[in-house]
């Protein structure tokens, strides 16, 4: 019996977790794994599938995948009538038995836990024996009915699991590879499909370590754990961090989501010690209102979550991810600003704002009468409007996301932003709903734009508004561009100062002994001609780094020509280091 497992992810750098787990428990039987895309053409997916001429075809269905899923089972049943398909995944776990009504071409559902499931239906059908009704967690067709099974008892020793990673036939290089080192969550979100699940349960840490191990040496690109709450077992989180921490991996990141309460002292001078870049965290905020927090469950401390992410920003060594959610209970137009300025007043490196989703088998999909969640019931099932907040208002929320995601998160004006809505607004979103409501009227939400051209944009809205100070932000914005872009073809909006006796006697500047030794120490025993590369030098109008320092206010002595040292360093959270090195020119 030949047998395929496969998925649509959602980008090619992406591979799946959940079939390798299958592949992994049904070890005794012969599986092939079989990865594609969302954005792959439906008819080359179906085509390559049907060429390997499967008896059993088993779908990983997710949010993301469910339409194209079933239109390939379509297909692939039409023309292959006796092939055997499998559903699986969350998508399909919490109406299965409807599922199997609407759509003729579906054979069996797995629901829940599927590696003991899966299994055993692969042992039935290898032996040709129709008879499924002792197979929980399994769905199934018996003539004209639908048979549901009674859910499977979650495996209690995850260990008994075989690892998808033990023999790493993949190509993982430069991929983002899932893991998971414990399954469920102690919280109790309403929004989230854990909340389905009570306790939690972990692998064993030496085989978390072996595993680990075998990825540092396939040299994936990034490690994602799928943990709900990583640290909710500190002593766990934290030998797993040191075994990585050990290992030093070269070019690799480590992603978690952890509660930032949760995280204490000894924990947070843990972290401290971590290379740069090595771990990235995700934390979920997803609202700063207390009757939202109570009514989607969620345990949040924000003082104790702030002061912890506060700090960790200090380090200048983990990339965070902050999370907020619009369309939730009791989160109008204007609590959804303060939760995003609280937020926003913490500055991590990333604010990733959501809208609600309504995922089968939530607690709040439950309760979708109660607070009027409009929505369509189909995946991504994503909430229009609410009792709180008009579809108008979530509209504009997009478009500050999408503005948000331009201009904050890739950090490429880190320092325009905060000195425009110092000066200039009374909060962040103040700035963020102004500038999107230029957008529009220019029409750039219809078109992509190149970074270069979004730092055009920029300065075009601050002469539209008339602001005094252009000058002054002429001179901010070089020194964003320059710093986040080893380019100096800066775009042709932002005016410069004449640097070209600079660049003429560049080498000659790097020879400077007292420049070496006050701030190029690390350079001082290297040739010019090996540094040269990963400095610039540039003059600026006024003195850009005393006025970030004294937060963004400008003073009579910062109305003076400076000269910067750029020198770049390409690693992932400080791009770049700068020194004011006029007193050498």
């Amino acid at each position: 019996m030949k047998t395929i497992l496969t998925t649509l992810n959602s980008k090619f750098i992406h591979s799946a977790l959940s079939i390798r787990y299958l592949k992994a428990y049904s070890k005794e039987i012969p599986i092939e794994l079989m990865e594609f895309t969302i954005n792959q053409n439906i008819d080359y997916i179906v085509g390559e599938i049907y060429k390997k001429k499967p008896d059993v075809i088993g779908f990983s269905t997710y949010i993301w995948n469910r339409n194209e899923t079933l239109n390939i089972c379509e297909i692939l049943k039409m023309v292959s009538p006796n092939t055997k398909i499998i559903l699986g995944g969350p998508e399909v776990s919490f109406d299965g038995d409807e599922l199997l009504k609407k759509y003729w071409f579906i054979d069996f559902i797995v629901y829940g836990e599927g590696e003991e499931t899966f299994d055993q239906l692969l042992k039935r059908l290898i032996d040709e024996k129709h008879d499924y009704d002792d197979i929980n967690g399994l769905i199934y067709r018996e003539g004209d009915k639908i048979i549901e099974n009674p859910p499977r008892v979650l495996i209690p020793n995850l260990n008994s699991i075989p690892s998808p990673y033990r023999d790493i036939e993949d190509d993982f290089e430069n991929k983002i590879v899932y893991f998971e080192s414990s399954r469920g969550c102690p919280f109790n979100c309403q929004f989230c499909l854990s909340s389905t699940i009570k306790g939690v349960r972990y692998f064993g840490i030496d085989r978390v370590k072996e595993d680990l191990g075998r990825l540092i040496d396939a040299k994936v690109k990034q490690v994602k754990f799928v943990d709900r709450t990583f640290n909710a077992n500190k002593e766990y989180a934290m030998e797993i961090m040191n075994f990585i921490m050990d290992k030093n991996p070269k070019n690799m990141n480590f992603h978690f989501e952890v509660t930032a309460h949760l995280l204490d002292e000894e924990m947070l001078q843990f972290i401290k010690e971590a290379k740069e870049g090595l771990f990235q965290f995700e934390i979920g905020v997803q609202s700063t209102n207390n009757m939202t927090l109570k009514a989607i469950g969620r345990t949040t401390d924000f003082e104790k979550l702030k002061s912890v992410t506060e700090e960790i920003k200090s380090f200048r060594n983990i990339h965070q991810h902050l999370d907020l959610i619009a369309g939730l209970p009791y989160e109008d137009y204007n609590s959804f600003k303060n939760s995003f300025n609280d937020v926003y007043e913490i500055k991590p490196e990333k604010i990733q704002l959501g809208f609600l989703k309504l995922l089968k088998g939530s607690g709040l999909r439950n309760k979708k009468d109660e607070y009027g969640f409009k929505f369509l019931d189909i995946p991504p099932y994503e909430v229009l409007e609410t009792d709180y907040i008009r579809y108008e208002k979530m509209i504009k929320l997009k478009g500050v996301e999408d503005l948000v995601e331009k201009y904050y998160n890739e950090g490429y004006f880190e320092n325009a932003l905060e000195y425009i809505i110092t000066n200039h607004y009374n909060t962040a979103f103040d700035f963020f709903e102004d500038y999107l409501d230029f957008w529009e009227w220019r029409n750039y939400h219809t078109i992509s734009h190149s970074r270069n051209r979004l730092y055009e944009i920029f300065m075009e809205f601050y002469k539209y508004k008339n602001f005094s100070d252009i000058e002054l932000m002429n001179e901010i914005l070089k020194y964003d561009y320059l710093y986040n872009n080893k380019n100096i073809n800066i775009p042709n909006s932002i005016k410069r100062v004449d640097v070209s006796f600079i660049q003429k006697n560049k080498h000659d500047i790097l020879k400077n002994q007292e420049l070496l030794n006050n701030s190029l120490k690390h350079y001082k025993d290297n040739p010019t001609k090996q540094i040269i590369n990963k400095i610039h030098i540039e003059k600026f109008k006024f003195d850009v780094m005393k006025l970030f320092e004294y937060g963004y206010i400008l003073c009579d002595e910062m109305i003076k020509e400076t000269t910067i040292l750029f020198e770049y360093r390409g690693t992932a959270i400080i791009r770049c280091t700068t020194y004011d090195i006029t007193e050498y020119i």
